[in-house]
């Protein structure tokens, strides 16, 4: 008798173990009876007939996948290496299971094969500059070809592109000549404005012989503070005239 209830006691264990499911709020259970799809359930508990119905889990939160960096050679036919990171997640369980196999392994190829397709069809300055526009081209594009999967592709984000050495070295030796260029322009400006104010100076002391004298003055007063043993300084004539002209017109006296 004894051990008719312990055998009926684990059958029934048996057969609880094989029915009762827990699905978690971020999951759903694609559930199948005899091999037929009988429809999505959860979350909660779950309640299978035993041996009859199986369910198959599928997470519904967001995947972050990274794909691998793929060679490939723009319009411009310049060869680069490019990688990004795709956000997905399963909007509809039923069709991640029924319609393809392995759903995360086939949106990763799907993202390296349709990468590789819009890189061939941009160039450089587009992979650079304008990365946006070919990140909206591949969501476009990868959503399109997971939308039969159930699968919401929300963002696809170009991660790195990295080119050849002698096209890095190219790009180096145009940023600097550039640079060069820029600073070359600043300093032309820079002493077209700086002979203007000159050439107006001259003008107010061509018209106002005694600035030239207080100009002459404030020099004399800037180099006195150096530190120098010996300051030969030109000393117009211009400015004896006056003590000349004193000097005269006593002796007339």
């Amino acid at each position: 008798m004894i051990i008719t209830v312990i055998i009926i006691a684990i059958f029934v264990l048996i057969i609880l173990a094989a029915s009762i499911r827990i699905v978690n709020e971020y999951e759903r259970g694609v559930v199948f009876r005899l091999g037929r799809y009988v429809g999505v359930r959860g979350p909660g508990l779950i309640l299978l007939i035993p041996f009859i119905e199986r369910m198959v889990k599928v997470d519904l939160r967001v995947v972050t996948m990274d794909v691998p960096a793929q060679e490939c050679i723009t319009v411009d036919t310049v060869t680069v290496k490019v990688d990004a990171v795709v956000y997905f997640r399963v909007i509809k369980p039923e069709s991640a299971i029924l319609n393809v196999e392995q759903y995360i392994r086939a949106t990763s190829l799907l993202c390296q094969t349709t990468l590789r397709n819009v890189v061939g069809q941009s160039d450089l300055e587009d992979l650079l500059a304008h990365r946006d526009k070919v990140n909206e081209k591949l969501q476009v594009l990868i959503d399109e070809g997971t939308e039969p999967w159930g699968i919401k592709v929300s963002m696809v984000e170009v991660r790195d592109v990295q080119l050849p050495e002698t096209m890095q070295r190219a790009m180096a030796a145009q940023a600097e000549a550039e640079r060069e260029r820029r600073a070359k322009i600043v300093h032309a400006e820079g002493e077209a404005q700086a002979a203007e104010k000159l050439a107006e100076a001259a003008k107010v002391i061509a018209s106002q012989p005694s600035a030239m004298q207080l100009r002459y003055l404030q020099t004399l007063v800037t180099i006195s503070t150096e530190k120098t043993n010996t300051i030969v300084f030109p000393l117009p004539m211009d400015l004896l005239k006056p003590l000349l002209g004193g000097a005269t017109g006593d002796q007339k006296k």
